[in-house]
């Protein structure tokens, strides 16, 4: 889809002062969802371990957008400036330390052969493919979207997965490791599973999501902080329950 909109990415100017994509971009919409364009299309066939978010948010769309566009000025070829614009854009923040820290804390650098998963934002980059269980930017009345309706059950949505998650994932190897980021991508890799797509062995579920909205929860899953210090809005049981589970398969991997 990089292709169809090549010409407008190149000649158009993008920023994080902006109020919201441009109309040109606009891919579909359905009542107070809409879709729009992005590229997040670079597919890392090769990689180990697959991060899959919900969907590119409005901030990672923009980051990625201006990163295309530089390229593409400078003389990027498009896949070079597909890859370039993933990059920039993909788990950025405090969200990306958290990742880094959940992913270490249940053995995933032992088991793709590296030390800590920071390689996978550095030298080895090419041992992870980061993704979306919805690939193209959904917002909920011009607002991110976050899993509300589910992505399984409004038409509009669900041919996102079925166009664009389902067939990136056929690409992937499979013993490559899938780490959803939140129960509505589980929800959508149990699609991917349903399919025969993944097996169910290679999505590693349970963790928290590395939002820096979700301390409490990711300070609890490290062992940072006890039961008794927890807020009532954070169920330990849930967690310890979730924690033992994707610690024994990560295991047995």
């Amino acid at each position: 889809m990089f292709e169809k909109y090549i010409n407008f990415i190149q000649n158009q100017s993008f920023s994080l002062s902006q109020d919201c994509l441009p109309p040109e971009l606009l891919i579909e919409e359905d009542g107070d969802l809409s879709v729009y364009y992005a590229p997040f299309d670079y597919i890392n066939t090769e990689a180990k371990i697959v991060i899959c978010g919900i969907t590119p948010g409005f901030q990672q769309a923009i980051l990625a957008l201006e990163e295309a566009s530089k390229q593409l000025k400078q003389g990027a070829t498009p896949a070079a400036a597909k890859l370039a614009a993933k990059n920039t854009a993909s788990f950025g923040g405090p969200m990306r330390s958290n990742l880094i820290r959940l992913l270490d804390y249940i053995g995933i650098p032992q088991k793709i052969g590296i030390d800590s998963c920071s390689e996978l934002f550095g030298s080895k980059s090419d041992l992870v493919h980061y993704t979306s269980a919805l690939r193209y930017p959904v917002f909920k009345s011009l607002k991110n979207y976050s899993g509300t309706p589910s992505m399984v059950s409004k038409p509009i949505l669900l041919r996102q997965l079925e166009n664009y998650l389902l067939p990136e994932l056929k690409q992937l190897n499979s013993s490559t490791l899938i780490v959803p980021l939140g129960p509505k991508v589980e929800e959508a890799l149990s699609l991917a599973v349903k399919f025969g797509v993944v097996s169910q062995e290679q999505v590693l579920g349970g963790l928290p999501h590395p939002s820096g909205a979700n301390a409490e929860r990711i300070a609890y899953f490290l062992g940072e902080k006890t039961a008794d210090k927890l807020s009532a809005k954070t169920n330990p049981i849930k967690i310890d329950a979730a924690k033992e589970k994707v610690m024994a398969k990560v295991a047995c991997i």
